[in-house]
């Protein structure tokens, strides 16, 4: 199998190397955005030592409250920049705000009371909570698609032959490495994020010397809820349109990014979204043999459990009970 699909890739760039480039460019500004969601997911684990099925509704609830901003403050297509790049962070911020203040409401129904439950009875909550989550949108926004303008400059960055590449895809790529940055200097430089790293290694062990368990488990959940409320401002900005029903896939997509480059490990859950971001694009627009949208999710979930059988802990290797 490894050789097939090494020759397709193979003939697929000797064949047209310019869609090649641009479809593995195109890969990584989308994989940055499933990045984010998956450094939420990989977070609450790392503390938590479980999943937040909600996660992908929380990210899908910030898009969607990103859409509603952009329709109140009058966001159109063609706006100048001084207009434009304060009601862009309002639409960012309330979000961020939204959904950080929605994953700490899961945290406190969810994880709080289960915390010295079996490890399977917060996972069954979340997901009784997705179904949750999912009618509260349905019935808000209704069963079709909220739409915005296209907002971002679609003129072309790079256009050699057949690549073509973006300013809209290099605004999303460059605005989630901020994201990320920031995340990263949280985690490594602030008490709340040594809190977090300490927590996630040694429970108990944070306990004694001092550290409010509690405490890091709610700035973990609000930290995961603002990274997916990022992360839907991207997405919609970047598509244009979200729907209810949403959350639940791409969730399952940047969950599979986290568990592919090893889950509770932040540089391995990017690492998996960026690759599971280049196999979509490569899979959908390469012409030569490509399987098609269809198969999308099947190549990335048949990756995922072949990684798996053969490196159990992931790309980088994830925390192990």
């Amino acid at each position: 199998m490894a050789v097939l699909v090494t020759g397709w890739l193979a003939e697929n760039l000797v064949r047209t190397p310019a869609i090649f480039a641009g479809l593995v460019l195109s890969g990584i500004s989308v994989g940055a955005v499933y990045g984010l969601v998956a450094l939420g997911y990989t977070l609450v684990y790392a503390v938590a030592d479980s999943i937040n099925f909600t996660h992908g509704d929380v990210f899908i609830f910030g898009a969607m409250i990103a859409a509603t901003a952009a329709r109140r403050l009058g966001v159109v297509a063609g706006q100048s920049v001084d207009a434009l790049v304060p009601r862009l962070f309002l639409m960012l911020a309330a979000a961020v705000a939204v959904s950080a203040a929605l994953s700490a409401a899961v945290e406190r129904v969810a994880f709080r009371p289960f915390r010295n439950a079996p490890r399977f009875a917060p996972l069954v909550v979340t997901i009784g909570l997705t179904f949750v989550l999912e009618n509260v949108l349905l019935i808000w926004q209704g069963d079709h698609f909220d739409t915005i303008a296209p907002i971002l400059p679609q003129g072309q960055l790079l256009n050699v032959g057949d690549l073509g590449y973006t300013w809209a895809k290099l605004i999303i790529l460059g605005a989630a490495l901020v994201v990320m940055l920031a995340l990263d200097n949280l985690l490594r430089r602030t008490r709340h994020g040594k809190a977090i790293r300490a927590v996630a290694q040694d429970r108990e062990g944070a306990a004694i010397v001092g550290i409010d368990v509690d405490r890091t488990f709610f700035v973990t959940f609000l930290t995961a809820g603002a990274l997916a409320g990022a992360a839907g401002f991207l997405y919609l900005v970047y598509v244009t349109n979200v729907a209810w029903d949403q959350g639940f896939s791409l969730g399952i997509v940047a969950l599979t990014a986290a568990i592919l480059g090893g889950i509770g490990n932040p540089a391995g859950a990017v690492l998996g979204a960026i690759v599971i971001g280049i196999t979509e694009a490569l899979n959908e627009g390469l012409a030569w043999h490509s399987p098609g949208s269809d198969w999308t999710q099947t190549i990335v979930f048949s990756v995922l459990i072949l990684l798996l059988v053969l490196r159990p802990t992931g790309l980088l290797g994830g925390r192990t009970s």
